[in-house]
């Protein structure tokens, strides 16, 4: 039995602003005082035009990463690579609580991706990969604690509310 959720960002305005803020620079390089020459690009191995690309071929790595968040009767796991090599796993003994929650991305966590909690708590992280409002929250005995954003949530409640009657699962509420 296992529940098993795969998501990414989804940031197409993104392109739209970056698109929006190069275009004066690509009106500088061009018209200004005759712009650059095919010459000067050469001489200059065409590093103003991959320059150029650059913010958009970040933003299309970010967008082809995975979060993958695992959750079994042992516990969760979990990956975002590049970001993360290593899966991450978390065993339910060292859990307090596990819960559905409402969430603000914007007013709680400054917003989507990875996410520390605003005014400098580092004890409360948050990968936040969609515009939903509800997420799963893990609150660990040491006090950390740890947000999803699902694109899934009524499936994740049945889920952990069948996996809290079958395994007896005292973190699950």
């Amino acid at each position: 039995m296992e529940f098993e959720e795969k998501q990414g960002l989804k940031i197409w305005w993104l392109y739209l602003i970056t698109g929006l803020t190069i275009f004066p620079t690509v009106a500088i390089l061009i018209f200004y005082k005759d712009g650059l020459s095919m010459q000067d690009l050469k001489q200059m191995y065409f590093l103003p035009i991959f320059l150029l690309f650059l913010p958009f071929l970040i933003i299309f790595i970010i967008q082809k990463n995975h979060l993958t968040l695992t959750i079994n009767s042992k516990g969760f796991s979990y990956r975002y690579p590049p970001f993360q090599r290593k899966l991450r796993i978390h065993l339910w003994e060292n859990i307090e609580e596990a819960y559905i929650r409402k969430y603000d991305a914007f007013s709680e966590y400054g917003g989507y991706g990875v996410k520390m909690r605003l005014w400098f708590n580092f004890k409360d992280k948050a990968y936040l990969m969609n515009d939903k409002s509800r997420g799963f929250q893990i609150v660990f005995k040491d006090g950390k604690k740890l947000l999803f954003s699902s694109n899934k949530v009524d499936e994740l409640e049945l889920f952990l509310i069948n996996l809290k009657t079958r395994y007896n699962i005292q973190a699950i509420r």
